[in-house]
């Protein structure tokens, strides 16, 4: 059985999203240094972040004050890191399920957007 641990995999998957898309960086500009892959994985406000997760207050915060709005992006790093973790067991059903509940959350997240 997989037990998914929020405070391990979400700041892994902000890592792997500023790492891979470096573009992203410029929404975190108050973060310190991010100049590259090494800084990013030692930064603590990235991995404090990570882990924040309550998708109301969240998706308020991002359209009102940040002017950001979700993408499909995080949730793809979230799921390279669950696949990573889970390994042989990610099987292309768990995965398709996976992407499915992430298109979900990012779908209401979005919301406050519109």
């Amino acid at each position: 059985l997989f037990n998914l641990n929020y405070e391990d995999a979400g700041p892994k998957a902000l890592q792997r999203c500023l790492v891979v898309y470096p573009w992203t960086r410029r929404y975190f500009g108050g973060f310190g240094n991010l100049y590259n892959s090494e800084a990013i994985m030692a930064n603590p406000k990235v991995a404090a972040h990570g882990t924040v997760n309550f998708f109301a207050s969240l998706s308020e915060l991002h359209s009102s004050l940040r002017n950001c709005k979700p993408t499909q992006l995080l949730g793809d790093c979230l799921t390279m890191v669950i696949a990573t973790r889970m390994r042989t067991e990610f099987t292309p059903d768990i995965q398709a399920a996976w992407q499915k509940f992430l298109s979900v959350v990012v779908s209401a997240l979005r919301r406050q957007y519109h």
